[in-house]
Formats: structure tokens, C-alpha cells, sequence
């Protein structure tokens, strides 16, 4: 375990970093208060000895500024002092630390007191990666392990609160299985979640790293696409509808299914001023609907251009911008 140890007085800091390291922890060492606050600015250090009386600022003063500063994780603190009357002790503990260990210190009852604090971090350690863990499920479609509904939404509303600020672009495509349900009918429910599967890797494929992709319910996918203009998302589009009719879906017995895609794009731009998430994806939605309702198989873009497959798309995306 890393130790910060926070002592004014050379001789017991040299006694106490020699007992620590023989039994094994790793010590970063402070020749005062001042110093160790500093060094915990730089450096996350879960547990800590911490002198009382010390220069510039003083033991209780230390713990005061840590317990104040809100990092992720907790710091367990142990106060050292040769005060040892009992309104000490609380007056100590009362600062916030978690221990109290008065000089001259024993070797056995500090290493035991250490023990109890290396304990203590590791299970809060752990408790906090097990609900970084529920909180990630929680966020996670459970099929195909996209984000679902709600964490999409969330996350898309802060990409475009954050473009607004920035004056950035951001895409949106709106994604459709064509005819599934008729697929999923005659195939079954296990082959339909096999096809939601495939689609799902296949648009992790397509996109940026920093592009998400969510599932919007059903059959349909929304993705999201920092920084791209209309013309670029349709660019995408075309790239994630080729791509997808060109991996198709093994059936079994040598028997293969290629997903047929309508898209609907819309793209948040400065220039165009403020609009809403919902207006957005009504802008998407009523994309994809006119994709679906003029042959399916094909892009339609927000402003009201359709893009049947083939170079019509490329064409956009050579006049808007380079490839995101």
C-alpha cells in the first residue's frame, strides 16, 4: 500500500519510512502539511500519516482540506501526536481523521492500525468497481450491448449542450432494419436478436472511436457522430448501409441473409441556431420515414434530399467535407 507520510521532524520521519517499507508499503513523504497537500494535488495517496503539529499547515488543517476536496476515493487518515489525554483524541478524530496514534509509536500497533487502513481502502475500492460495474449494466442495452434508450439520450444531450458552447457540428443517423418484422416472423425470435447482433457490431465497425452508437428500441439504432456535418453523416451512412449489405447474416446450411438498412440524418450546426434533442430526432425520424415510404434500401437526408444507394451520397460528401 502507498503510504504518505506528513512529518516535520527528519529523525521520526526517517524511523517511521524505514518501519513502513520493511513490512512492505511504498512511502511518499511530506516535510510538512503544505508540502503534503501540494504532493496530494499531483498524486492520489489512499492512506496517510499525517504529524499534528507541523509549519504552514497543521495536521488538523491537512485532513480538513482533504476531507474538503471531494476526490474519488477515500483517504484514510491516521493523526500522529504526542498529545494523549482523551480530549486529544476527540478533538483529533473530531478533525476528521480515522485514527489517532501518539509518539513515541510502536512498531506492532502501527503496522496493526496500517493493516486496518489498507483493509478499509480495498474493500471501499472495490465496492466502488462494483457499482461502476452496475451503474455501466445499467446504461447498457442487455442484447447487444450498445447503450440503451436512456443513456443514448443522456448522452447525446450533453454532445449537443457541448457543441452549442464549442460552435461545433454534430451528426445524428437514425438506423432501420428494413422489412424485419416480416424477417423476424418467418426466421424467428432467436434469428431476429442474431441480426440486432450482427447490426450492432457492424455499426461499431463503421464509426469514429469517439462516435457512439445506441439502440433506439426495436429494430432501430441511433448513432451519433461528434463533429460531422450533414454532408458528412450522410457520407457515414452510406458507409454503414454498404457495409452492412455487404456482411450479410449467416443463416446456417449455407444459407445467408443480407440486412437491407434505411437511414434518416440530420446534423446540429451553429450557423442553422439553437434547436432542441427532440427537434432533432423528429428531423431523423421524419428522414427515416421518408427513406422507408419512397423504396426503403436508400438515405434521406433532413433538408429533404433522398440518396438512393450508389455514388448520389458519395457526391455529398465530397462537396460538404473530408471523410470523419
Amino acid at each position: 500500500m502507498k503510504v504518505l507520510l506528513a512529518e516535520d521532524d527528519a529523525f521520526l520521519r526517517q524511523l517511521l519510512r524505514v518501519t513502513l517499507r520493511r513490512s512492505g508499503h511504498e512511502v511518499v513523504e511530506a516535510e510538512d502539511g503544505q508540502a503534503a497537500w501540494d504532493l496530494l494535488q499531483k498524486e492520489r495517496v489512499r492512506v496517510a500519516i499525517v504529524d499534528w503539529m507541523m509549519p504552514r499547515v497543521d495536521g488538523p488543517d491537512l485532513i480538513r482540506r482533504i476531507r474538503g476536496a471531494g476526490w474519488p476515493g477515500y483517504t484514510y487518515i491516521i493523526l500522529l501526536t504526542a498529545r494523549n489525554d482523551r480530549q486529544d483524541v476527540l478533538d483529533g478524530l473530531g478533525t476528521g481523521a480515522d485514527d489517532y496514534l501518539t509518539k513515541p509509536f510502536h512498531r506492532e500497533e502501527l503496522l496493526a492500525r496500517l493493516g486496518v487502513a489498507t483493509r478499509i481502502v480495498e474493500r471501499e475500492a472495490k465496492l466502488r468497481e462494483s457499482l461502476a460495474r452496475e451503474e455501466e449494466l445499467a446504461m447498457r442495452d442487455s442484447l447487444t450491448g450498445l447503450l440503451n434508450r436512456r443513456a443514448t439520450q443522456e448522452r447525446t444531450l450533453a454532445e449537443l449542450n457541448r457543441a452549442m458552447r464549442e460552435r461545433n457540428d454534430v451528426g445524428l443517423v437514425m438506423v432501420d432494419i428494413d422489412h424485419f418484422k416480416a424477417f423476424n416472423d418467418a426466421r424467428g425470435h432467436l434469428v431476429g436478436d442474431r441480426a440486432l447482433c450482427h447490426l450492432a457490431e457492424i455499426l461499431r465497425a463503421t464509426v469514429r472511436d469517439y462516435d457512439f452508437v445506441g439502440r433506439w428500441g426495436g429494430e432501430e439504432f441511433l448513432v451519433v457522430l461528434p463533429g460531422a456535418s450533414l454532408a458528412q453523416a450522410a457520407a457515414v451512412s452510406e458507409r454503414i448501409r454498404a457495409a452492412a449489405a455487404g456482411a450479410p447474416l449467416s443463416l446456417g446450411d449455407g444459407q445467408a441473409h443480407a440486412l437491407q438498412l434505411s437511414l434518416g440524418v440530420t446534423a446540429f450546426t451553429a450557423q442553422r441556431g439553437p434547436r432542441t434533442l427532440d427537434q432533432l430526432l423528429a428531423e431523423a425520424d421524419e428522414a427515416l420515414y421518408r427513406a422507408q415510404a419512397q423504396g426503403r434500401n436508400r438515405i434521406c437526408l433532413a433538408e429533404g434530399t433522398v440518396r438512393a444507394p450508389g455514388p448520389g451520397v458519395r457526391e455529398v460528401a465530397a462537396a460538404g467535407a473530408a471523410r470523419p
